[in-house]
C-alpha cells in the first residue's frame, strides 16, 4: 500500500482541528450558560472559575486556529504544479 499523499494529510489535519474547535466552542457556550445561570441564582463563587476555564478553552481554540493557519501557509494542502 502506498502512503497517503501530503495533500490528504494536510486536509485531514485541518478537518480534525476544525472539528476540535467546534467541540471546544460548544463546551464553552455550555459553560457560559451554566456559569451565568448559577451567578444569577446567587452563587457568586462560580464566576471566577467559570471565567478561568472559559479563558483556557479560548486559548486552546486560538492555538488550533494558529495550527490551521500554519498548515495552510506551509502549502501542504495545495497540490504541487
Amino acid at each position: 500500500m502506498s502512503e497517503p499523499r501530503p495533500v490528504s494529510r494536510g486536509l485531514t489535519a485541518i478537518d480534525g482541528a476544525i472539528s476540535l474547535i467546534a467541540i471546544l466552542l460548544v463546551v464553552q457556550m455550555w459553560l457560559l450558560t451554566a456559569t451565568l445561570e448559577a451567578f444569577l441564582a446567587g452563587h457568586y463563587e462560580v464566576a471566577g472559575p467559570g471565567a478561568l476555564i472559559s479563558a483556557v478553552l479560548f486559548a486552546a481554540s486560538f492555538a488550533l486556529y494558529r495550527f490551521i493557519e500554519a498548515v495552510d501557509r506551509a502549502g501542504v494542502d495545495r497540490p504541487k504544479t
